[in-house]
């Protein structure tokens, strides 16, 4: 595994393509157990190096009831977005991630994660890799319906300070749905 891990790190397929140039972020160990797919790396997380290392992070660690020392253990919690490297702005946020990453890397990649006990697919395009004709009509449905994805899956809005308009709209998603998949989540991580 870790020298695919070091292949990924070493990709420059789309190269040309990307405004601040390759920087592949991805964490992993063929022990961990629980698997996060997001969507691609902030600029904050190409300029660091570090996944989920900025607003975005922080709130999904919320979430989920999980200390920096627990998610960035690659023996315990493996990080792999969508797109591995920045793809630059849109109108309204970041570009969507890059094709070339899924087709690539991820089933390598999730071939290596052996004791993956549940996977976390943080927004839409996450969810429409994985799921693909599971997921349901929209995002708020496909999270509102988390449960039928189980033992799996469990599809969550993106954590970004840009959803607050969403989380607001949704409050039933940190009263209710958070502490129970912070259970779902602990449960994954417990030998």
């Amino acid at each position: 595994m870790s020298q695919l891990l070091q292949k990924i790190r070493a990709c420059r397929v789309c190269e040309n393509d990307l405004p601040l140039g390759p920087r592949p972020i991805v964490q992993g160990h063929s022990e961990a157990r629980l698997l996060i797919v997001g969507q691609a790396p902030g600029l904050l997380v190409h300029q660091t190096g570090i996944p989920w290392n900025d607003a975005s992070g922080d709130r999904l660690r919320e979430w989920l009831g999980l200390s920096p020392d627990i998610f960035y253990n690659p023996k315990l919690v493996a990080l792999m977005p969508v797109g591995f490297c920045y793809p630059g702005r849109a109108k309204s946020g970041d570009a969507p991630p890059r094709k070339e990453c899924y087709d690539l890397w991820h089933k390598r990649l999730v071939s290596y994660l052996k004791n993956i006990r549940l996977t976390l697919l943080v927004g839409n395009y996450a969810q429409g890799k994985y799921l693909k004709t599971e997921a349901k009509t929209n995002a708020t449905e496909t999270i509102r319906c988390w449960r039928d994805f189980l033992p799996k899956y469990v599809p969550l809005p993106h954590p970004s300070p840009r959803n607050n308009v969403w989380l607001h709209k949704n409050p039933w998603f940190e009263k209710d749905m958070v502490l129970e998949i912070r259970e779902s989540v602990i449960k994954s991580l417990l030998k």
